[in-house]
């Protein structure tokens, strides 16, 4: 029996299994050092792997609908900060500091790549443009993710140098990632067959990260400072915020005359946020005393977007209208 989109994927109960290892078997001490220097080979690890994964013509796909494009990237660096700022008012007094930060921080991720050309494709709807669009947010976000969580988190009263952050995300995360793209050269075909099992690496990555994250989280006092209350109040902001996304940006897509495929590649790139960016950036921006709590946001609102878009895509699936071929998905042949 398939499993309902509703529940869980298997990634997010092993992401939920590494929170409760870190909870029940933190990391301390000299251990913890040495998982800090795996983990920060593991993003660079990463990061070459996304580089090697971008060919030139995913790049060049669509590229030319400049309109789309620069709506989502609006969306993802402008509205939704402002949207996470618009909120303070109603956050701070329901939750904890730590937590609205990290609001603030989901909101100032880039969007995701994988999941949101899979609905894309899914949903029937601008396949080349979300294979733009989503790759654009992602190598932009390296640049402009930093500067942004300076902007936010300074704006509450937060320190930090937005220059130094910016430097420490172009050496460890833009220099593995143009690294990766440039070896595509040699490795791109290898990378291209092997897609199904390298996805493993990428989450391992994560993974190791989120370990060593709550480990120095637990063993500062997390689950005493913030209660199973905060949590459940902070799943619903999380819901909020993207029904918020998702019915701004189809009305958005509508009011600026795009058309229904076009519509559904800006409703559906522009609403998320990457935990596969956000988890290696908030090792690289946030002390390990604050970086568990930052990462909570953003751990539920992947959940929560996944199973709400999976949904959504459907629902756009089961339309009748005429599409051209080319975004028409492909069906399978009766057997």
């Amino acid at each position: 029996m398939a499993r309902s989109r509703l529940l869980p994927d298997n990634f997010t109960l092993t992401l939920l299994a590494v929170v409760a290892a870190a909870t029940l078997f933190p990391s301390s001490g000299s251990v913890a050092v040495v998982f800090e220097w795996i983990t920060n080979l593991a993003i660079a690890l990463l990061f070459f792997m996304h580089g090697a994964k971008l060919s030139r013509e995913a790049i060049i796909a669509g590229a030319s609908h400049w309109r789309l494009h620069l709506l989502v990237l609006s969306i993802t660096f402008v509205i939704y900060p402002l949207l996470g700022l618009a909120l303070r008012p109603i956050l701070s007094p329901i939750l904890p500091i730590e937590l609205y930060l990290g609001i603030l921080f989901l909101c100032a991720l880039p969007s995701t790549v994988q999941s949101s050309i899979a609905f894309a494709s899914l949903a029937r709807g601008n396949v080349s443009a979300a294979i733009c669009t989503a790759s654009a947010s992602s190598l932009v976000g390296i640049f402009l993710t930093p500067i942004l969580v300076g902007v936010l988190l300074n704006t509450q009263g937060s320190s930090g140098s937005t220059l130094d952050a910016v430097g420490k995300i172009v050496l460890q995360l833009l220099v593995p990632f143009v690294a990766g793209h440039i070896a595509r050269r040699w490795i791109g075909a290898w990378v291209d067959r092997n897609k199904s099992w390298l996805k493993y690496v990428d989450q391992s990555s994560i993974l190791l990260v989120v370990y060593t994250a709550f480990s120095a989280a637990v063993v500062g006092g997390i689950w005493q400072q913030i209660p199973i209350k905060s949590l459940l109040i902070l799943a619903v902001v999380c819901s909020v915020l993207l029904a918020i996304l998702l019915v701004g940006t189809t009305l958005l897509a509508r009011k600026l005359g795009f058309n229904k495929a076009d519509e559904i590649t800006i409703v559906l790139c522009g609403s998320k946020k990457s935990l596969a960016t956000g988890v290696p950036m908030a090792q690289v921006l946030f002390s390990s005393s604050t970086i568990g709590p930052m990462l909570l946001p953003i751990m539920l609102f992947h959940q929560i977007q996944l199973m709400v878009c999976a949904v959504l895509a459907q629902r756009y699936a089961e339309r009748n209208d005429d599409l051209p071929p080319e975004l028409a998905p492909r069906q399978k042949p009766a057997p």
